[in-house]
């Protein structure tokens, strides 16, 4: 059942989700359901997370790509299979192949982050580097099946993987049955037409809001044309969800099944990935994060019990690193200012008295002598501080006011 035939178009029903967590058992496992206080007490009701950012390969990409090799004919697992995938996606489909006994090439953006092409080798998995975006890398895949007869694993848009990845939504309701929101974040929209397929069929009053991240939001305009319309240079750190056009199969399902799709921007990512850590102690990749974001952003928009599904945890350690500096940025707990000040001996140490006082941690400090705006006698000194979060920032901007400095930045 290669991609592209006319089973590739089929429905997806109830039933083939119902078949798919069937087929998963003892493959993929039933992820917890984890509460959270304090988005509980931001939204006014219940808010739980669907931790997928805990199963194996690190997210919910393993469910579809077991379900799509598993239905493959003898021959066609025999040709092997080939896929496409900034990282998630490529460790589902290596290890599914590697239970399945059947061979895999995967196709990865040169840009990938280097722990998911070490694990997607890990799995087994031949890994080749090609493009800068996942549509590239698919184009590169397809082309790669084309020439070789490998079967072409789609990471979202066939019935197969979409019936797996629903198996998600028959899970949030046997955990949480009394749901009356679920928020998943989208990319190609496999995961959150399989989500629909199921949870529409068995409970038509639950909303299902889709997230995705503002530098690549294809599915709006998609929406509002009536048809997949892709987005030119996608651009968002949250490369789980970095893809430029809806697939067809997930973009009808969505369209018909999914209540609302909203954006959020990087720094709403970064925010969320910081909560989830510090909060949930959950380590959750940007994409995975999406729906954490929305709830934050506009958390009078959720009816409660809310499910907000982590989809993955697989990030970067450098990536996180990165993100955790400007979610701590974007909170208010670290401040950068420019402060023009008489250059003098015993100028800077004053200053930093006067930092002292208010509880700012001085991270760095660099001097400025030579600018031609400066006058002969004065120096400027940009100062990097930690700080405790908005108020905390003002507090900081009052004191050097009013000990009489000039702040420039």
């Amino acid at each position: 059942m290669s991609y592209g035939t006319a089973d590739s178009l089929r429905p997806v029903t109830l039933d083939d989700v119902r078949g798919a967590q069937k087929m998963l058992s003892g493959v993929a496992r039933t992820t917890a359901m984890e509460g959270s206080r304090y988005l509980s007490r931001l939204i006014g009701a219940p808010v739980h997370l669907k931790c997928e950012n805990l199963q194996r390969t690190g997210s919910f990409k393993l469910r579809g790509a077991y379900v799509r090799i598993s239905g493959l004919l003898p021959e066609e697992r025999a040709a092997g299979v080939v896929a496409a995938s900034a990282g998630n996606h490529a460790q589902g489909v290596a290890l599914a192949s590697s239970l399945l006994g059947v061979r895999s090439t995967v196709f990865m953006p040169r840009g990938a982050p280097l722990p998911k092409i070490s694990a997607t080798r890990g799995y087994g998995a031949e890994v080749r580097l090609h493009g800068q975006v996942v549509d590239e890398t698919l184009a590169a895949a397809q082309e790669y099946a084309a020439r070789t007869g490998a079967v072409f694993i789609h990471p979202f848009d066939h019935p197969d993987v979409i019936a797996g990845q629903g198996t998600v939504g028959l899970e949030i309701l046997e955990q949480c049955p009394e749901v009356r929101t679920i928020v998943v974040g989208i990319g190609g929209g496999g995961l959150a037409a399989g989500i629909a397929v199921a949870v529409k069929a068995l409970r038509p009053d639950v909303r299902i809001v889709g997230v995705q991240a503002a530098g690549a939001a294809a599915y709006p305009p998609s929406l509002a044309a009536g048809y997949p319309v892709a987005v030119s240079a996608p651009a968002t750190m949250a490369d789980g969800i970095k893809v430029g056009r809806p697939g067809d199969v997930p973009f009808g399902i969505v369209a018909d099944l999914v209540d609302e799709v909203r954006t959020v921007s990087e720094d709403e990512l970064s925010t969320a990935l910081l909560l989830c850590l510090e909060r949930a102690k959950l380590v959750v990749e940007p994409a995975g994060a999406s729906p954490v974001a929305a709830l934050l952003s506009d958390p009078g928009a959720f009816e409660g019990p809310v499910v907000a599904v982590l989809s993955g945890g697989n990030v970067d350690p450098v990536l996180m690193q990165r993100v955790l500096l400007h979610g701590m940025a974007a909170q208010g707990r670290y401040l950068t200012v420019s402060v023009r000040l008489t250059d003098r001996p015993g100028a800077l140490a004053t200053l930093l008295g006067v930092l002292t006082v208010v509880d700012a941690n001085v991270l760095d400090v660099s001097h400025v002598r030579t600018d031609p705006r400066l006058g002969l006698t004065e120096a400027e000194v940009e100062l990097h501080l930690e700080t405790k979060g908005p108020e905390h920032c003002t507090e900081v901007g009052r004191a050097l006011h009013e000990a009489g400095y000039t702040v420039v930045g």
